[in-house]
C-alpha cells in the first residue's frame, strides 16, 4: 500500500501520504516515507473514517498539521481505511489535489477490495465448485478494475514529466495500447486560428481519423467536433455517423476500417482545447467504466498537453533568439567562409554555441574570426552568448591593431566588473591580407578544441594515404567566473592561398560512442580529404554527417574558411 502513499507525495508534492487500515482494536498504517507517521495524523485518519467522507484541513504556521484525506471503502460500501496526504501548514488544498487524491483513494481502495474478494473466492473454492466459479468470474472483473486503475496510476507518472507534444503522444498511446487496446491512438489540438488539428502519430500511421488533415471547426460534422462542441465523450459507430454526421465521416470512418470511435475532450483553464481519440478495427464497446477510464486519462492527457505546449513556446523561443544572435556571412575579398549551426538532438537543449565573422577598424582589411561555447544548455546560456560576443566586438573595437588575446582580456575585465556569470571556451582570431594572397591568421584559444588546418601541399587523394589536417592546439585557459585572470597568449601563422581551416565547437568532436582525440583526428582526416574544388558549404555539412555522432547530446557549430588561390594578374 506503501506504493499510493508514493504516488500521492508526488502528485500532490506533498513531503508525506499514508494508508490507514482500520484493524480490529487497533489500525495498521504504511507510509511514505517509511515511518514517517505521527499521532496527529493517524488521528485525522480515524476521524475521516468515523465521518466515511473526505476531509481537507489547511493548517497553519503554528504547527497545525495540513492534512488532506479520503475514505476508502468495500464492495458493500463498508469502509477499509483512508488514504492521506500531510503538509506542514498552512497549505491550500486546491480542487485538483483533491480530485487526483480522490482517483488514488478510488484506486487504492480497488486494490483493497480485490484482496477481500481474493479471500471469498478461495473460501467460496473450498465449499462448492459452482460457487467458485463465480467468485472467480468476480475476481475477473477485480482484475479488470484494479488494471484500469494501475493505467491510471501509471498515466499519472508517465505523463507528469512529458517535455513536447509528440512525447505526451507517444506516452499516451503506449499506456492505452495496453490495457484498452484501441489500434489507434490521436492527438487533435486547436490552433490559434481556431481549427483543430492532428499534431501526432500521423507520420506514424497511427492517428485515427477524426476530421480532415487541413484542420475543422468545432460546430463541424465530425465526431471530435461534437466532442468538443458538447464538452463530452462522443462514441460512435458506423450506425451512428450514418445517422447523425456528414457523409465524409461515413466515407473517412470506412476508408479506414474503423468499427468504433471514441472522442475525449480535453479541458484546461480556458476550456475545452482539443480532443483524445481511440480507434477499434474491430467491434468495442465502450462501457460505463470505460468512459470514466478514459475521462480520467484525457485529463491527465490535457494536463501534459498544457505542459509540454508551454516548454514548445519556450524552447522555440529561445531557438529564434539563438539563431537571430548568429552571424549572417558577408563576402570578404580572398576568403571563401561558411558556417553551420545545428542544435542538438534534444528540442530542450537550447545552448550558447556561437560563431561571428566582422571586419575590423584600419586600413589592413583585417578580420576578426571567433567560435566560441557558453556553458549550459538553455535560454540563459542562449542569452549569455549574445552579451558575451557584443563585448567582444566592442573590445576588439575599442582595440585597434591590439593581438586577439588582448581583446579576450578585455572580455574577462568587464564579465568580472558587471558580474557578468559567463563561463565557457572560445577561439578569437584576426585574419589580415598579407601579400601573393596570403593572410596572416593571429589567435588565442581560450580552453577551446583546437582549430584544424589544411596545407595546399597536401593534394587530394583518397583519406587513408591522406596526412590529416594540422590541429593547432596550443591553448590558455578557459574563460569562467570563479578563474582569475590568467596569462593569455596571441598565436600567428601564415596561410598560404589554397590553405582551408576549420573552427569549431565540441558537439562535432565529444560524444559517448568515440573518444575525443580519435574523433578530432578524424575531424582533420576528412577535412584533409575534401578537394578545393568541393565548396565549403558541403564539406562541412560532409563532417556534420560523418564525425558528429547521429543524435547529438550538445549543439554543434562549424566555420570554415578557405584561403582563395593567388592570381598575380588580379595584384
Amino acid at each position: 500500500m506503501n506504493r499510493f502513499a508514493r504516488l500521492a507525495t508526488r502528485l500532490l508534492g506533498t513531503p508525506r501520504a499514508l494508508v490507514w487500515v482500520a484493524a480490529e482494536g487497533s489500525a495498521v498504517v504504511e507510509s511514505w516515507p517509511a515511518g514517517s507517521v505521527d499521532a496527529e495524523a493517524s488521528a485525522l485518519c480515524r476521524r475521516v473514517a468515523e465521518l466515511g467522507a473526505p476531509l481537507a484541513l489547511a493548517g497553519d504556521a503554528d504547527g497545525v498539521l495540513a492534512f488532506a484525506g479520503v475514505p476508502l471503502v468495500g464492495p458493500s460500501g463498508e469502509r477499509l481505511g483512508v488514504l492521506a496526504a500531510t503538509d506542514t501548514g498552512p497549505r491550500a488544498w486546491s480542487e485538483e489535489d483533491l480530485r487526483d487524491l480522490g482517483d488514488l483513494g478510488a484506486a487504492c481502495s480497488a486494490q483493497m477490495r480485490l484482496r477481500l474478494r481474493s479471500d471469498e473466492v478461495q473460501r467460496a473454492g473450498e465449499a462448492a465448485g459452482e460457487a467458485a466459479s463465480l467468485a472467480e468470474a468476480e475476481a475477473d472483473r477485480m482484475e479488470t478494475l484494479l488494471s484500469r486503475a494501475q493505467l491510471l496510476l501509471r498515466a499519472a507518472e508517465d505523463l507528469g514529466d512529458t517535455s513536447g507534444l509528440k512525447e505526451v503522444w507517444a506516452r499516451v498511446s503506449g499506456l492505452a495500447g495496453g490495457e484498452l487496446k484501441p489500434s489507434h491512438v490521436g492527438l487533435d489540438l486547436m490552433g490559434e486560428d481556431g481549427l483543430l488539428r492532428q499534431v501526432a502519430g500521423a507520420e506514424a500511421g497511427q492517428a485515427p481519423w477524426t476530421g480532415p488533415g487541413e484542420g475543422y471547426g468545432a460546430d463541424s460534422g465530425w465526431p471530435g467536433a461534437r466532442a468538443v462542441r458538447e464538452g463530452r465523450t462522443v462514441v460512435v459507430d458506423r450506425q451512428k455517423l450514418t445517422r447523425g454526421y456528414t457523409p465524409e465521416a461515413v466515407a473517412g470512418f470506412d476508408a479506414l476500417g474503423l468499427h468504433t470511435l471514441a472522442c475525449v475532450p480535453l479541458s484546461g483553464a480556458e476550456g475545452v482545447f482539443g480532443v483524445l481519440a481511440l480507434g477499434w478495427d474491430v467491434p468495442h464497446v465502450v462501457d460505463s467504466a470505460e468512459r470514466a477510464v478514459l475521462v480520467v486519462l484525457a485529463d491527465y492527457t490535457a494536463r501534459a498537453v498544457e505542459r509540454a505546449a508551454y516548454l514548445d513556446e519556450r524552447v522555440s523561443v529561445a531557438l529564434r533568439l539563438q539563431q537571430a544572435m548568429l552571424t549572417d556571412l558577408v563576402p570578404v575579398p580572398g576568403l571563401e567562409t561558411a558556417a553551420l549551426y545545428r542544435p542538438a538532438a534534444r528540442q530542450d537543449m537550447v545552448g550558447g554555441d556561437w560563431y561571428d565573422l566582422h571586419p575590423l577598424l584600419g586600413p589592413h582589411g583585417a578580420w576578426a574570426v571567433t567560435v566560441g561555447d557558453i556553458t549550459g544548455h538553455d535560454l540563459g546560456a542562449a542569452t549569455l552568448m549574445g552579451q558575451v560576443r557584443s563585448m567582444l566586438r566592442q573590445a576588439d573595437i575599442d582595440h585597434p591593431d591590439r593581438p586577439p588575446h588582448q581583446a579576450v582580456e578585455a572580455l574577462v575585465r568587464a564579465c568580472q566588473t558587471l558580474g557578468l556569470p559567463a563561463g565557457g571556451t572560445l577561439v578569437h582570431a584576426h585574419l589580415t591580407p598579407r601579400p601573393a594572397g596570403h593572410w596572416q591568421f593571429a589567435w588565442t584559444n581560450a580552453g577551446h578544441p583546437p582549430p584544424l588546418l589544411t596545407h595546399p601541399d597536401a593534394p587530394g587523394e583518397p583519406a587513408e594515404e591522406l596526412r590529416a589536417a594540422e590541429e593547432l592546439r596550443a591553448h590558455d585557459i578557459l574563460v569562467h567566473p570563479t578563474l582569475p585572470p590568467g596569462p593569455r597568449t596571441t598565436h600567428t601563422r601564415l596561410l598560404a592561398p589554397g590553405s582551408t581551416l576549420l573552427l569549431y565547437t565540441d558537439g562535432l568532436v565529444e560524444h559517448r560512442e568515440q573518444d575525443l582525440d580519435a574523433a578530432t583526428g578524424e575531424a582533420a582526416r576528412r577535412l584533409a580529404a575534401a578537394s578545393t574544388d568541393t565548396p565549403l558549404g558541403d564539406v562541412l555539412e560532409h563532417l556534420a554527417g560523418t564525425v558528429a555522432p547521429a543524435h547529438p547530446e550538445d549543439d554543434m557549430v562549424l566555420l570554415a574558411i578557405r584561403i582563395a588561390p593567388h592570381n598575380p594578374s588580379a595584384c
